[in-house]
């Protein structure tokens, strides 16, 4: 017992680490304490917890410093973007000051330790499985009675595209270059994140040349809808027999779309709720119509070119401007799109993102200012244009 009590109080002085040093942050302290208490309910410890415990406290320690310097840094960021939010709204000039001109911290501390004792892990919550085709094509013929009317091949689509894409404004550099950097040169017009390049699991809805997610498809319905109901209406006009019957089916499923969509508040948030539904599903397969398909796709792009027209930006968008557009909101990319060469060599690309979304992007992270993050862009662009797929749409234009 004598011998018991010693070796238990000579493991004491490793533990009290857990405590030092006094001016760490509560959450820290706190932590580090439970771990104590931990020590001397279970009468001592293996030198090997002993030294996970050590380690750990050393992560904490670290991972709060480096939370106090980096949510400094990304409020910042933010009083920034609403001082040159206010600015363009005012008319006034946005200038190098209107920017952090400094890199992010980046954490470069210990890593967590894996704990050698086996411990509970929390429930994670079930995520929802992601739609794919094959689900979107059921909600659309439960909800509509519709199914989508696919092309007989792909270059089908891609003339269709190319023929909308143009009569609406794009160019053919604009959308070729968009889908080589969206699809790899090599998308269908119903490739889905994920499921692509021998790839199994879809990672998210997005979908065809131009990757709509089923938020995109809704909000397009809701903003853009009149519009393919005048186009579709005049293709119905021009059909007869047999297939005009099938386009004024196609027509009326279409017009209860778009009112469904436009039911709500024109907002993503809103948008967002009815695309994670089987409403959202049923509108999202309208992606592989080979009529409303292609209208969805040119507007995905053609949005962001009407944007930065109203804004007064007169000269046409390179592709890779127009592409930093359509990753980033329309905002946001012509926040970049508007600044002359000599500041995007000097602004950094984490202005224009919030800290996770930036901490979780390689590419944004190399490539740390926005002339570097075009320039790869264009480089991508450049290569992928070479690809199969990109040399058809290309053709198809």
């Amino acid at each position: 017992m004598h011998h018991s009590i010693r070796k238990s109080l000579a493991l004491v002085p490793f533990a009290l680490v857990l405590l030092a040093p006094a001016a760490l942050p509560p959450a820290v302290r706190d932590a580090k304490a439970q771990l104590l208490s931990q020590f001397f309910a279970q009468g001592g410890a293996s030198p090997a917890v002993l030294e996970y415990h050590r380690k750990l406290g050393e992560y904490q320690a670290a991972r709060a410093a480096f939370d106090e310097e980096a949510g400094a840094y990304w409020s910042q960021i933010s009083e920034k973007r609403k001082t040159r939010n206010a600015k363009r709204r005012s008319g006034q000039q946005i200038t190098l000051d209107d920017y952090v001109l400094e890199h992010p911290p980046l954490y470069s501390g210990p890593k967590r330790p894996v704990n050698p004792e086996p411990e509970e892990t929390p429930e994670r919550p079930t995520k929802k499985p992601i739609p794919v085709v094959a689900d979107l094509l059921r909600a659309a013929q439960e909800l509509y009675q519709f199914t989508p009317q696919r092309p007989s091949s792909e270059v089908e689509f891609k003339r269709a595209y190319a023929r909308y894409a143009l009569a609406s404004g794009l160019t053919r550099e604009q959308a070729v270059r968009v889908y080589s950097f969206e699809t790899g040169g090599t998308g269908s017009y119903d490739v889905q994140a994920g499921i692509e390049h021998g790839g199994k699991r879809a990672i998210s809805t997005a979908m065809g040349y131009n990757q709509l997610l089923t938020t995109n498809s809704v909000e397009l319905l809701a903003e853009q809808g009149h519009e393919f109901i005048r186009a579709l209406s005049d293709k119905v006009a021009r059909t007869s027999g047999p297939a005009r019957q099938s386009l004024e089916h196609k027509l009326t499923v279409l017009k209860k779309m778009v009112a469904h969509a436009k039911s709500v508040p024109d907002t993503w948030s809103e948008h967002e709720k009815i695309g994670n539904t089987a409403q959202g599903w049923a509108m999202h397969a309208m992606v592989l119509d080979v009529d409303i398909g292609p209208m969805l796709q040119t507007h995905k792009l053609l949005t962001s070119v009407l944007f930065a027209r109203a804004k007064g930006y007169a000269r046409p968008l390179t592709a890779a401007e127009l592409e930093m557009m359509n990753l980033t909101g329309d905002g946001t990319g012509l926040d970049m799109v508007t600044m002359p060469q000599a500041m995007r060599e000097q602004v950094p690309t984490s202005n224009f993102f919030q800290r996770g979304g930036y901490e979780r992007n390689p590419v944004a992270i190399r490539h740390n200012t926005v002339a570097k993050l075009l320039a790869v862009t264009d480089t991508r662009m450049d290569s992928n244009s070479n690809n199969a797929g990109a040399r058809e749409l290309a053709g198809a234009f």
